[in-house]
């Protein structure tokens, strides 16, 4: 039976759509993800995927490309080519299965499911709802169980990755925090000075810091570690930050990526979560979580990337040592 998971988004959704690949991956005696260009590193850490399609849908992400450039009709020739048997589009709360159910339909899919609030017409074979306050991960997994893939007996739900590279070369020997201050959107970042602030005062406790970033981050991962961090920042694959994340005691970070990839690899998480989105879908999975920032603040559950309210008030609101407590919390409780 080969079966494809369909997830578009982000580094950080497709991780989420782990559990419900490993579902699926059950019942598959193949089983391909398609996902777009960010989330194809992801991709390939999930266990359980045996190809990769990598796809930008001119409907998805912030810089969508043009119709006549995403080259539609040769995405649905590579489908069709596989005689998929089964399709699952796992899709954010608010975004729409349907255009991508048509080109699976048009590529002779036989079996597609999704979430939909919208009449589906021909192009579902499973329609289903998706439960209210459920997180990414939970939802995802509804889905793949509503086509008849169940998880594996004893399988946990969490977020998992493949066994990532030891990295002990880059961080050295001993425990350490890491800390990551990239976010993908403005309106999701904590101030450069408030992490270098953080980073100095968990220094001054005693703990080893370790500042990781992109490859377009490092005059912020310099700024950040200043002389008391290891800086890592443009130093390391996914791969290499799997690796770094499964090593430290904890991780400070904002609405990103690393913060789930840190609950895929069971690392505890400092989420410095602005309320755009709703922590109760977006929160990490799985690990202990303390989560900073006023959830009530004026930019909640609208989806901006720029901050709408002057101050930026849900996250300027924590303070370095808001941070430094909530380390010391998670470390205590890990003990």
């Amino acid at each position: 039976m080969n079966v494809l998971v369909v997830r578009l988004d982000s580094f950080g959704d497709v991780l989420l759509a782990g559990p419900a690949v490993r579902a699926a991956a059950r019942r598959a005696s193949r089983l391909t993800v398609l996902c777009g260009p960010l989330g194809e590193p992801a991709a390939r850490m999930l266990p359980g995927v045996d190809d990769v399609i990598v796809w930008q849908a001119p409907w998805e992400g912030t810089h969508p490309p043009p119709v006549d450039q995403a080259d539609v009709p040769g995405l649905v020739d590579a489908l069709r080519a596989r005689a998929l048997d089964a399709a699952l589009v796992l899709t954010s709360f608010h975004q729409s299965p349907l255009p991508m159910a048509l080109l699976l339909r048009l590529a002779g899919v036989r079996s597609i499911g999704a979430d939909s609030t919208d009449h589906a017409g021909q192009l579902l074979d499973v329609r289903h709802h998706r439960l209210p306050g459920r997180h990414e991960a939970e939802a995802a997994l509804d889905v793949t169980t509503a086509m008849g893939f169940a998880p594996a007996p004893g399988d946990d739900g969490r977020l998992r990755v493949l066994p990532p590279p030891d990295t002990a070369a880059l961080t050295g020997n001993g425990p350490y925090v890491v800390v990551h201050p990239g976010a993908s959107a403005p309106a999701r970042s904590w101030d450069a000075e408030r992490h270098a602030e953080a980073v100095q005062l968990l220094a001054d406790a005693g703990h080893r810091v370790v500042v990781t970033g992109g490859p377009r981050e490092t005059d912020l991962t310099r700024l950040v570690s200043g002389d008391v961090a290891i800086d890592l920042g443009g130093r390391t694959s996914p791969r290499k930050l799997a690796g770094v994340l499964a090593g430290a005691d904890a991780l400070v970070c904002a609405n990103t990526g690393p913060a789930h990839l840190a609950a895929a690899v069971g690392t505890p998480v400092v989420s410095l979560f602005a309320p755009v989105v709703p922590a109760e879908q977006w929160a990490p999975y799985g690990v202990p979580t303390v989560l900073l920032g006023d959830q009530r603040a004026g930019c909640a559950d609208t989806r901006a990337r720029v901050c709408p309210v002057p101050g930026h008030p849900c996250l300027n609101g924590v303070t370095a040592h808001d941070v430094v407590s909530a380390v010391h919390k998670l470390l205590k409780e890990s003990s």
